[in-house]
């Protein structure tokens, strides 16, 4: 048991700056919005591993949740963590994240909805209810109407993406996607901010699925898990299709 804190205490030195050099990018004073009801989900809740079931250190989040209404985008990012973790070791790592993300770069808290991990569990990241459409810190200039998810890893050109990181995204991508946005489609989107890829106010069609890069100047998520996006839209089209 010593051994392992050690190792998992060792890790966070070195994924303190991984981890940032795909985070979330802040957003200067974010407007807060009235909540809106969501819209029904598409497919249903996955199992999610809770902020108080990983043991997220609440104290550490400076602002309430800032709600944005229905989801119209999914976006795709990896962590930048080593791929060779122990999936057992994932709570741990999500908390050094949050201690990171927070102490480390003055945010309000962690920048994604939702992480996976390598083995397909599911982790609830940004606090606020996963049930709920939390405006992330995820996507500069894209943060409302979307959720971000993040994968638990570092997915460079040649990395193989586990199957059940694919299935994880896409479960989570399906839920919290609004069912009238089909997952294999274009959602039209305004940016907010000068930093992304696209001025304030310009109007662009993006993929209902999108990877971070997409919007903003980065590698996120990695060659390898962005070549993968047409498998998590066609699992998450899957996923919403009616029971007979």
């Amino acid at each position: 048991m010593w051994l392992r804190r050690t190792v998992v205490g060792a890790m966070a030195v070195p994924l303190a700056f991984l981890v940032l050099r795909d985070a979330p990018v802040r957003l200067v004073a974010p407007e807060r919005t009235t909540a809106k009801p969501a819209a029904p989900a598409g497919a249903p809740r996955p199992v999610i591993v809770t902020r108080a079931q990983w043991h997220a250190d609440e104290d550490l989040v400076k602002e309430h949740a800032v709600y944005t209404g229905s989801v119209k985008a999914v976006f795709v990012h990896h962590t930048g963590h080593p791929n060779g973790y122990d999936c057992a070791d994932a709570p741990a790592m999500l908390r050094a994240m949050e201690e990171a993300h927070v102490r480390g770069e003055g945010w309000d808290d962690i920048g994604y909805n939702f992480v996976v991990d390598r083995c397909g569990t599911i982790y609830e990241g940004r606090a606020g209810g996963v049930g709920r459409s939390v405006r992330g810190a995820h996507a500069t200039g894209f943060n409302a109407h979307s959720v971000g998810i993040a994968a638990l890893g570092t997915f460079g050109p040649g990395v193989p993406v586990p199957k059940a990181l694919i299935e994880g995204i896409a479960k989570v991508g399906a839920w919290k996607l609004s069912r009238s946005v089909d997952p294999r489609g274009h959602v039209r989107m305004v940016s907010t901010n000068d930093d992304s890829l696209y001025d304030r106010g310009e109007e662009v069609y993006l993929h209902a699925v999108s990877g971070h890069r997409d919007t903003y100047r980065t590698d996120c998520p990695g060659e390898a898990l962005y070549a993968q996006l047409p498998a998590v839209r066609a699992e998450m089209a899957r996923l919403r299709q009616p029971k007979p």
